[in-house]
């Protein structure tokens, strides 16, 4: 039995951070990741986790969550981390790739489950990493010059993680275009990939993987074919060979597999069970399986504990953010961020109000206002409970580096905003 390490990140230096986790690992400790964010929350936290006295390591203690604000902790021993590895590495192979020739790129925050397993897969695999800093991801053209500065630049199968932000910076500008098409594949997951989006990586000929994963399954449990989206196929792909999925009753996804999280960390230092007694873990995700080339491919609707019912209706929250930033890059109107908020509605049960963040506005208030209304006319055809009761201005407004939303923390900024405002009112659809 043994106690955690605490290992702090830090985001400009993720190779030291990758140096101490392997010496750790080395010596069978259970190690917590984590970042500079959770680092200043946990310092200003007045009770802090217990820490408990762990299994047999060596393993990882990972935030999981954010979606919903749920943040919580779960225990991955290393092998679930290794045979993570494994499976991804067949999927690979099937494609054609050997996993020891490629190089991998890894542009995404050792502390989250997303950053840290390309990382951990070219450990396993035998493969090149290579981290890239925060800063050149949002440049471009940087970028690009430093990937061909690299003796191994197109020398060998190049793979790539990413959240859906990333890939619409870098598709914004030429060369970050140009710097993905190098690509032989990159894997995208951590959010809902809005169909414009996807309908243009197609137009343009990027190796896209749409993938499904968590921290509870030790990253992805499914991956579509690059050659599969670019044929049109939507959603997330079909299991790798260790996994089984199931959707529920309710339309929650959920999830088998020997990889699986031993437990959940517990504010108090209890460990709760992720899996029921047959081993299944449910993700809290609505989801379809679709039968597609003799395969069940997985199709993930939204969030089952983000969800509203709003007069009778049941809204996702984040595919009504993707089609509103789809529509606003239809429109040319330079919205970077969107986040749709629910708050509770005497006669509709919930609303939506929206929070949104521009590009260049510059302190102009007539010229938010005028791209305010130009949003609004973009939702006046939605269904009275997808369109937002209020609209917010937010310059702080952003995900976190992972690509999920911490919905709680925005929450108490719109309580805070909103203590002295009354909402406008529509009628009721009834």
């Amino acid at each position: 039995m043994s106690d955690w390490m605490m290992l702090h990140c830090d985001p400009a230096a993720p190779a030291a951070a990758a140096g101490q986790l392997a010496l750790a690992l080395a010596e069978g400790r259970w190690v917590r990741l984590q970042g500079a964010a959770a680092r200043l929350q946990s310092a200003a936290r007045q009770r802090p986790i217990v820490v408990p006295t762990l299994p047999a390591g060596p393993g990882l203690v990972l935030a999981s969550g954010g979606s919903t604000g749920g943040r919580q902790l779960c225990l991955q021993p290393a092998a679930h981390l290794d045979q993570s590895a494994r499976a991804t590495g067949l999927w690979l192979q099937h494609l054609g790739v050997e996993p020891s020739q490629a190089l991998v790129w890894n542009p995404l925050p050792i502390q989250h489950v997303s950053g840290l397993m390309p990382w951990w897969r070219a450990r396993q695999w035998g493969a090149a990493h290579a981290w890239l800093a925060p800063t050149l991801m949002k440049e471009p053209s940087s970028l690009l010059a430093w990937s061909r500065a690299r003796a191994d630049w197109c020398a060998r199968p190049m793979l790539l993680s990413l959240v859906p932000t990333q890939l619409v910076r870098l598709m914004a500008e030429p060369a970050g275009v140009e710097w993905l098409q190098a690509m032989t594949l990159i894997w995208v997951g951590g959010a809902f990939l809005p169909a414009d989006l996807a309908a243009r990586a197609r137009d343009l000929q990027l190796p896209l993987a749409p993938c499904y994963g968590a921290t509870e399954t030790a990253a992805m449990v499914t991956a579509q074919a690059p050659q599969a989206f670019l044929a049109g196929e939507e959603g997330c792909g079909a299991p790798l060979e260790d996994v089984e999925l199931r959707v529920d009753a309710d339309g929650a996804l959920a999830v088998r597999s020997q990889r699986l999280a031993l437990a959940r960390l517990l504010q108090d230092g209890s460990l709760e069970a992720l899996a029921d007694a047959q081993g299944w873990w449910r993700s809290g995700d609505a989801a379809q399986l679709v039968q597609a080339g003799g395969l069940a491919q997985l199709r993930i609707l939204g969030r089952l504990d983000g969800a509203i019912h709003s007069g009778g209706v049941t809204v996702f929250p984040a595919q009504l953010e993707a089609r509103l930033m789809a529509a606003a890059r239809s429109a040319a109107l330079p919205l970077e961020a969107v986040l749709l908020l629910a708050v509770a509605d005497r006669e509709w049960g919930e609303r939506l109000v929206a929070l949104v963040r521009w590009r260049g506005a510059d302190g102009n208030p007539e010229l938010a206002a005028r791209r305010l209304g130009g949003l609004k006319a973009l939702v006046s055809d939605w269904l009275p409970a997808e369109r937002p009761i209020a609209w917010h201005g937010c310059d702080e407004l952003e995900p976190t580096a992972a690509g999920k939303w911490e919905r709680a923390r925005w929450q108490v900024w719109l309580r805070s905003l909103e203590a002295e405002q009354i909402r406008p009112r529509d009628d009721h659809p009834f």
